[in-house]
């Protein structure tokens, strides 16, 4: 665990505890840009990573004292991160774009088709397996808006976007659930249960959450108008 003290000037308490117990495992001063806010401070694991205005990206191993810069022209502050504890990897989120990054500060993944539809990075939208292999987003749709929806306006169709499975590693997309997708259909409800139908571009319009069961290999999207609705193969 670490415990972050109110900075000085030139810079910021740091304290690091052990979860078993709650020893203090490490207490260091890590210096600071005299005049620059503080964008961030993250751990993971034994590596500390420290961002302030305008200046480069530290990565700092808190056992070794060994210190990293990535360049601000290389890493911009990102608006969220994903800690991937299985590869020993982070995600980072910004301006709709995902990357993946290794603790050596180098670019891993930068991904071909998955250009989120949230401007700050919605997480509700996000859902990463277990294996921290895939990445499933709401994304925003790449095809032209008469494809997307011919029977909608322009504004209508602005809204719909597509559901984006793409492997973390590679940066490939893999599936995509799409309005334009001819092979998608609407399935029957069982026992004839009442329901609210929605079209296919009208299920993908405005998600506001996601969720893939592994187990069941079933995707489910709630939307702005109050409805769930279950994507599957």
């Amino acid at each position: 665990m670490l415990l972050i003290y109110d900075r000085t000037p030139s810079y910021v308490p740091l304290k690091i505890l052990s979860i078993e117990d709650g020893k203090p495992l490490k207490l260091f001063k890590h210096l600071l840009h005299r005049g620059k806010k503080i964008d961030f401070i993250e751990q993971f694991n034994e590596k500390l990573l420290v961002k302030q205005e305008d200046e480069n990206l530290q990565i700092l191993d808190v056992r070794s004292s060994e210190l990293i810069e990535i360049s601000i022209e290389k890493f911009m502050t990102p608006s969220a991160f994903i800690f991937l504890y299985e590869n020993n990897l982070f995600l980072t989120f910004r301006n709709r774009t995902v990357a993946v990054w290794n603790f050596r500060g180098e670019l891993v993944t930068s991904f071909e088709d998955h250009l989120l539809w949230h401007q700050d990075c919605s997480t509700n939208n996000i859902y990463i397996t277990t294996d921290q292999d895939l990445i499933i987003s709401y994304c925003k749709s790449d095809a032209a808006a008469d494809d997307v929806c011919p029977q909608c306006d322009a504004h209508a169709a602005s809204s719909i976007g597509s559901i984006n499975m793409s492997d973390i590693m590679t940066g490939k997309c893999i599936a995509k659930i799409a309005a334009n997708d001819p092979a998608l259909s609407i399935a029957p409800r069982k026992n004839g249960s009442p329901s609210i139908w929605s079209s296919i571009p009208e299920a993908l319009e405005d998600v506001t959450a996601l969720f893939y069961d592994e187990d069941r290999n079933e995707i489910y999207t709630g939307n702005s108008q109050g409805l769930v609705h279950v994507w599957s193969s």
